[in-house]
């Protein structure tokens, strides 16, 4: 019996260095680090990092069927008590993606009717706009090359705003594109630290974080005091989802004050752009690297009627190049790596994981799993064809996550990614000037260096 419990208790992984552990792998390449990780040790590693006394533990879950178990069918049990969760609470406010228990409960029952799949369909005439602007855009692109991870951050972010915040989006944007990636830099920071010093102290991180926050809330608290005063005088007919919200109520969640409404737009904001652009930038890279791919993926959006930009009743007739956008989330999931907490111990994959655990799972790697895929490095659609997905685990891929906490708008990146990118071959060729695009793991996958395509107008 005791030999049966040490087996089940001890958990495979890198001894690392005396006094730092695995921390310089982590820091090097962390995405590396859990792939050679999952290849040395297993599906369930631990990986210890940072020096004695301030070392930080990582029980690290590879597996589709542990996957499951932290998100889905022990979801009570794997909670987002851990530090990021904190950390990006306290800079992006209570909503949706950080709440638990009865807040979060009540915020989905709110939120949830807003995001069904008709009313998503709504939003398709937002994404074909800002589409239709970006091609007129790389019309004038100096020697017709773009770089798509910049391109596609803005056409989300400016996709996103238009959504929530209809005719103010100009108001928003500029300040949104240029104080988010601070925030987000900051929270990264702070959430895999060891020690962090307290946000009240006069440092320059402190600074530039604290500034670039109250710039982000002030733009959002002005928009909202505004739409709210409209609709004190009279009812509205604005159909832009801040205003959705700030209708939404119920006999039992009642409705979402002012400083709810802020979270919630900060989340769609944050969870609505950063991971919708990573989507679509990777797909055009891909597509721009691979031409037979990209040859097939003309030809689909070349059948759609002419004169016209494409629309949500369209979307099933593009099924190749959704299985393209579902293949770039594969290879590059926006959300690579996602922790929780474990609030009692818990048996994962023939090993016991202890309450009080950091436990991630990780896309990045599941996603690459050779049990799961074939040459998983290989850029291939046609892994997403029906019969092929339903062979599959659940949990084989699960780029917006699963159980309880999968996220709310997973149709409406869907819808967005495959009309916008199909707006966008239906005007161009794409040729990859930079094959390989150097990537760090924060909030959300993160391209530390350009993508760059050469765009050729189509005739």
């Amino acid at each position: 019996m005791m030999a049966a419990m040490a087996a089940i208790t001890e958990i495979p992984g890198p001894k690392g260095l005396p006094l730092l552990g695995s921390a310089l792998d982590l820091q090097r390449d962390s995405l590396d680090a859990f792939l050679r990780a999952r290849r040395e040790y297993g599906d369930v590693v631990r990986i210890s990092a940072g020096p004695p006394g301030l070392r930080t533990v990582l029980h690290c879950v590879f597996s589709a069927e542990g996957a499951q178990q932290v998100l889905a069918s022990q979801a009570a049990n794997f909670r987002k008590d851990n530090q990021f969760y904190e950390e990006l609470r306290l800079s992006a406010g209570n909503g949706l993606l950080t709440s638990q228990d009865a807040d979060y409960l009540r915020q989905r029952r709110l939120i949830q009717p807003l995001f069904t799949k008709r009313q998503v369909d709504g939003y398709a005439t937002a994404v074909t706009l800002e589409a239709d602007g970006t091609v007129e855009r790389w019309r004038d692109a100096p020697d017709g090359v773009v770089d798509v991870v910049r391109e596609m951050d803005r056409l989300a972010l400016r996709t996103v705003s238009r959504i929530l915040f209809g005719a103010d989006v100009e108001a928003a944007v500029d300040v949104i594109h240029d104080n988010f990636p601070v925030i987000s830099k900051y929270v990264t920071l702070r959430g895999y630290s060891p020690v962090n010093p307290p946000r009240s102290w006069p440092l320059p991180a402190n600074r530039r974080a604290e500034a670039a926050t109250r710039a982000v809330y002030a733009i959002c608290d002005r928009i909202i005091a505004e739409r709210r005063a409209a609709e004190a005088t009279g009812p509205t007919t604005d159909d832009d989802l801040l205003s959705l919200l700030s209708r939404a109520s119920s006999e039992e969640d009642g409705s979402l004050d002012a400083d709810e409404l802020r979270d919630q737009v900060l989340v769609f904001l944050l969870a609505g752009h950063e991971t919708t652009a990573t989507s679509m930038a990777f797909a055009l890279h891909l597509l721009a690297r691979h031409p037979e791919a990209q040859k097939r993926a003309h030809a689909e959006a070349d059948r759609l009627p002419s004169g016209r930009t494409p629309s949500a009743a369209d979307l099933d007739e593009l099924p190749y190049l959704t299985r393209v956008l579902k293949e770039a989330m594969r290879l590059y999931p926006a959300a690579p790596v996602v922790g929780r907490r474990s609030v009692e111990a818990a048996e994962v994959g023939g090993h016991l994981i202890p309450a009080g655990a950091d436990v991630l799972v990780l896309p990045w790697v599941t996603h690459r799993h050779p049990d799961l895929w074939d040459d998983p490095e290989r850029f291939d659609p046609d892994r997403f064809t029906p019969d092929r997905e339903a062979a599959r685990h659940r949990y084989a891929w699960f780029p917006f996550g699963g159980g309880p906490r999968a996220c709310i708008g997973q149709h409406f990146s869907m819808l967005e990614s495959v009309l916008a990118v199909a707006a966008l071959l239906r005007s161009y060729e794409l040729e990859a000037l930079d094959t390989e695009v150097p990537l760090a793991a924060g909030i959300t996958l993160q391209a530390t260096g350009p993508a760059r395509v050469r765009v050729r107008a189509r005739t």
